[in-house]
């Protein structure tokens, strides 16, 4: 359900440093009840002649795209915190890298327009889903 597409330039992460934040990522909607399987994180490697910021070449930079299906914040403060959560759960692998211009978004997505392995994904909360969590895979509900 959460997807997180980190553009980056080449040499801002180490094949660690990139299996480290994914888990990080995972943990943290795990944390919330979501399963493992939900959550996937992919990085994609821009070179600075293909990566701009303010019509410039990017040196060093991030960008992270996420969609979320399904969750959506209700009100302008859930989605403050919502953002507060994403920056922690980034900026351990990100602020500190010397020069970094980085940043992210989310956006929410329908969850009518998401199915996984075929099969409509339980009602957020729902024993299905929880079940689906222990599981760490789909099963028919």
């Amino acid at each position: 359900m959460p997807l997180w597409n980190v553009y980056h330039t080449p040499g801002v992460f180490t094949a660690e440093q990139k299996r480290r934040l994914a888990a990080r990522i995972t943990e943290s909607y795990e944390a919330i009840g979501l399963p493992r399987f939900y959550v996937m994180t992919l990085f994609h490697e821009t070179r600075p002649e293909d990566f701009f910021v303010g019509g410039e070449p990017a040196s060093v930079a991030v960008r992270v795209v996420i969609d979320h299906i399904a969750r959506h914040n209700p009100d302008q403060d859930s989605r403050r915190r919502t953002a507060r959560w994403v920056e922690e759960i980034l900026r351990l692998d990100i602020a500190d890298i010397p020069g970094v211009h980085w940043e992210f978004h989310v956006d929410e997505t329908s969850e009518d327009l998401w199915m996984i392995n075929g099969l409509v994904p339980p009602p957020g909360g729902s024993e299905a889903e929880r079940l689906w969590a222990r599981n760490n895979a789909t099963s028919p509900y």
